[in-house]
């Protein structure tokens, strides 16, 4: 099925595959804040935006927020469809898994060995739900199972039994186990970084697990050999990232996390937009462009925007 789904995608160059199929392990240079590029591809009218986020590694969140003029499930010969492979670092210890939860994105950043260079590997992720909030926090992976077996909570086995599916107590490893083939046990106790089975494959980067943190079978695959024991997890909630590329400040801009009896309003983001450009700027002379910030704010794409260039010293 995975083989159909990339057979079906129309790239605007051949070179364009190889490219972004490394693109999600980055060269980190001291003090950078963004990495990756944009790219574009042209779609043809069999493909949707699930077949392309899937191909690329990207969320389906992602590709909606970065595409809205485009309708996900009808796309036209030759459409552009904007791949938003470009990403602002969280504001975090670069050290381990980093989690930015209302974006949607695990970031890893590996212990770096004597004579090599810093690196950090991103991948999309589905969180929980509004009533299972995936944990704000630091914790560590604990244990990393292969092959795990689920034993379904209570409060799961009463949800799924309200909807006339009734769970059983232990559900062995296989392709209908919903942690995949490869779990990361963590310090909270009841979650996990996992896979998924392939009833569930195409639904990551989205708000629907039950607190857990849900990935493509393939990126855990790639990454649970690379994570040991002891690795510390950061669960952040950014919905606003600023970061520097060269003398450009640029800001990304994710939909806040929608919690009961709470919404953010425009002037909400503005104030925080503006306390992490103080903090991050530190008094700097600078040139915002004002209507940029807006429109950053407003749209709420998820993609890096241009906002402000570092003035030059008078001469």
């Amino acid at each position: 099925m995975r083989d159909m789904v990339r057979k079906s995608i129309s790239i605007l160059v051949t070179w364009l595959i190889t490219a972004i199929a490394v693109a999600d392990s980055y060269s980190l240079p001291p003090g950078a804040d963004l990495i990756g590029q944009l790219q574009t591809i042209k779609a043809n009218r069999k493909d949707t935006f699930l077949e392309i986020a899937r191909h690329f590694n990207l969320g389906q969140n992602e590709i909606r927020l970065a595409n809205p003029n485009l309708n996900p499930w009808l796309l036209q010969d030759g459409a552009e469809v904007l791949l938003p492979k470009l990403f602002v670092l969280p504001d975090a210890v670069r050290q381990g898994i980093v989690l930015n939860i209302p974006e949607m994105r695990l970031y890893y950043f590996p212990a770096v060995r004597s004579g090599e260079s810093f690196k950090v590997i991103t991948h999309p992720v589905s969180i929980g739900r509004m009533d299972w909030a995936t944990p704000l926090g630091t914790t560590r992976v604990v244990a990393k199972v292969k092959d795990p077996v689920w034993i379904p909570p209570e409060s799961i086995k009463r949800e799924h039994a309200a909807d006339g599916d009734i769970l059983p107590d232990v559900v062995p490893p296989g392709p209908d186990n919903p942690l995949g083939k490869y779990a990361l046990r963590l310090g909270i106790a009841g979650y996990l970084i996992h896979g998924t089975d392939e009833a569930k494959e195409f639904g990551i980067g989205m708000r629907v697990t039950h607190g857990c943190v849900r990935m493509y079978p393939e990126d855990i695959e790639r990454l649970f050999p690379q994570i040991p024991v002891g690795t510390p997890v950061t669960f952040v909630n950014q919905p606003i990232k600023l970061g520097w590329l060269n003398d450009e400040l640029y800001i990304e801009v994710h939909p806040p996390l929608e919690e009961r009896g709470h919404t953010y309003s425009y002037e909400d983001m503005l104030t925080q937009a503006l306390a992490l450009i103080e903090r991050k700027t530190q008094g700097m002379r600078l040139r915002i462009q004002g209507s940029a910030l807006r429109k950053a704010l407003e749209e709420q794409t998820g993609v890096p925007v241009k906002i402000a260039d570092r003035a030059l010293p008078r001469t």
